[in-house]
């Protein structure tokens, strides 16, 4: 089979090419690509436990444990003790870390457009479901 028959070629560059372009994008904020995601899920769902944003963001615990790790040195999350739970943490942004996740905001949303400008609205759409539901089909 030729490389570009190959779905797992394809997939396994266009990821590394993604990730690098939104790198490239998040690098002046001193964040990496997945740390900027964490940022946005944070934006959207701010105060959450760990094993939530685990669940959401589709990492395993302890490689999300060592982001959040990162974001705390930097002062860009704190852990909060849960009033629900004694024995899990909440996960805040900082009022730091709230400016940079609504900027991580705005610069995803353009690197979005400009990583997809090549495509049309209907491809994009359409790429995303196919994407989608490869995800999905493999859990």
């Amino acid at each position: 089979m030729r490389e570009n028959d190959c779905i797992f070629f394809q997939l396994t560059k266009a990821s590394q090419v993604a990730v690098k372009f939104l790198g490239q994008k998040v690098a002046p904020l001193g964040i990496t690509p997945i740390q900027s995601l964490i940022l946005r899920f944070l934006t959207e769902e701010d105060g959450v436990t760990a094993t939530s944003l685990a669940k959401r963001s589709e990492l395993d615990m302890a490689t999300l444990t060592g982001i959040l790790d990162r974001l705390e040195g930097a002062e860009i999350i704190e852990r909060k003790p849960n009033p629900e739970d004694r024995r899990s943490l909440l996960i805040h942004l900082t009022p730091r870390g709230k400016t940079m996740a609504a900027r991580v905001g705005e610069i995803i949303e353009e690197a979005n457009r400009e990583f997809t400008n090549q495509l049309n609205e209907e491809e994009r759409e359409k790429i995303l479901h196919l994407l989608t539901r490869l995800r999905q089909s493999s859990m």
